[in-house]
């Protein structure tokens, strides 16, 4: 998915295949109420682009539907998502890549590893951790 982020910057990022069948399908929609000059992917009843309030009151309404015992918003979303990607893959230059920042100090930002994860990582990789087998 081609993605324009702030000050312009466009990128390509991967989606899932979930995602991609959403998306999909609201393009559909979206022919049906959008404006012909508007190029916002997500438009509203108006045919408008949606204001950001509007994403961020429709997650939170969602997410107490759901019984979330927290606020949840769309920043969040993203936080979460760099953060697994990073846990599981390890490769900050590729999450930094999919966030659009120009400098890996900003991607660090998003990076918050447990300590049982650190452990893990000592564990299997410092040579004086590793138990000896017998």
């Amino acid at each position: 998915v081609r993605v324009t982020g702030k000050r312009g910057k466009t990128r390509i990022v991967p989606v899932g295949r979930k995602a991609r069948e959403a998306l999909s399908a609201w393009r559909l929609l979206r022919e049906s109420l959008a404006s012909a000059d508007e190029t916002a992917l997500f438009v509203g009843r108006r045919g408008r682009r949606i204001h950001p309030r509007v994403v961020e009151a429709r997650l939170e309404r969602h997410a107490r539907q759901a019984g979330l015992p927290r606020h949840v918003h769309p920043h969040m979303l993203r936080h979460s998502f760099a953060s697994h990607v990073l846990q599981s893959s390890g490769d900050l230059r590729a999450v930094q890549e999919m966030l659009g920042h120009s400098s890996i100090a900003s991607t660090q930002v998003y990076t918050h590893l447990d300590f049982q994860h650190l452990a893990k990582v000592y564990d299997a990789a410092h040579p004086r951790a590793r138990r000896k087998g017998g």
